[in-house]
């Protein structure tokens, strides 16, 4: 099985080594990714891409910190516009019919009998944004809705593998990156574990 693994960044990505997993590093942010993804998918090739990366959890989520969790749904949360009335996502406005259809993106590859909790997403291009809708979503990100997209549109199989590093909520810096990359690469040698033995 060919795969290949996206780090968003060094830190990220400092842990893990494994004879036969290409690594890539794509940069922060939903613009990077969606480039690197897109070139991983062309040059690469791979059987399944695998985004791994931190990410913040909101408190009304089950998730704790250093949980790591496949990613089952993302959202470009902060696409939209700011009205006398605050803001206004993309999907909601009238003009944005064909949209409202498809804002949620959904992956179709995670295994039915996987260990690993599961988790819906934000991805923000400004992390902490105090105006999204967070109702029933579990953690944040900068990088899952662009990499969904492309993959979900160029029929590339995919999974989004996320370890909590801190507490969504603005005034709130204590991140841990030793514990919860620690996480994420455990996490990611028993995922592929998992895919390599099917």
């Amino acid at each position: 099985m060919k795969i290949t693994v996206l780090f968003p960044t060094h830190t990220e990505a400092s842990l893990f080594q494994r004879d036969g997993v290409h690594t890539i590093i794509s940069g922060v942010g939903l613009t990077a990714t969606t480039m690197a993804t897109l070139k991983a998918i062309q040059s690469d090739q791979p059987d399944i891409l695998i985004l791994a990366g931190i990410a913040g959890v909101y408190e009304h989520s089950s998730l704790k910190l250093f949980d790591v969790a496949l990613v089952e749904s993302e959202v470009e949360a902060d696409l939209g516009f700011f009205t006398t009335n605050g803001f206004v996502h993309m999907a909601h406005l009238p003009i944005a019919m064909e949209f409202e259809r498809r804002h949620t993106l959904h992956c179709p590859h995670i295994p039915v009998d996987t260990p690993f909790k599961r988790a819906n997403s934000l991805s923000l291009n400004a992390a902490l944004a105090p105006f999204v809708d967070t109702g029933n979503i579990d953690i944040e990100n900068m990088e899952g809705a662009a990499f969904f997209y492309v993959c979900l549109h160029e029929n590339q199989r995919f999974l989004e593998l996320r370890a909590i590093s801190n507490i969504a909520k603005i005034g709130d810096d204590n991140w841990d990156m030793t514990t919860s990359v620690q996480a994420l690469t455990d996490g990611l040698h028993q995922l592929i574990d998992s895919l390599q033995a099917t």
